[in-house]
């Protein structure tokens, strides 16, 4: 098994509704996003796929949050835009643009230095 990982940024802000403290608070942050993704076989070049691919899809799912209130994305709208609801949408939308035999293993998602959420996904989703 062979592992990759790509990582991406994007600036944005945020609050947490329904949260008692500091982070109910519109702020923002200099997000980080680490995608781990694995796959059984080499192509023709001995390369899983090429990294520019990778990160063209990455960078395609992390620009509908760059420089956005992410509380006004469709894909928060309905639940906060936490570092972990973050990692999880963001590894579904990844795992869309890859080709079938590269699956996204996990997604990290960093908003400061020192703090990051981790959604790995369950063996059972098939890419």
């Amino acid at each position: 098994m062979y592992e990759l990982v790509v990582s991406g940024n994007f600036a944005a802000a945020h609050n947490l509704r329904g949260y008692e403290g500091k982070c109910e608070n519109l702020h923002g942050h200099n997000w980080k996003v680490e995608a781990t993704l694995a796959s059984d076989m080499l192509g023709p070049l001995g390369m899983v796929i090429d990294f520019k691919d990778v990160k063209q899809a990455l960078a395609s799912v992390l620009e509908r949050y760059d420089h956005r209130y992410l509380n006004e994305v469709d894909d928060f709208k309905e639940i906060n835009p936490t570092t972990e609801n973050m990692g999880r949408i963001i590894c579904e939308r990844l795992a869309g643009k890859l080709p079938e035999h590269v699956s996204v293993r996990s997604v990290a998602v960093w908003e400061s230095e020192r703090c990051c959420a981790r959604y790995v996904r369950p063996e059972t989703d098939d890419r």
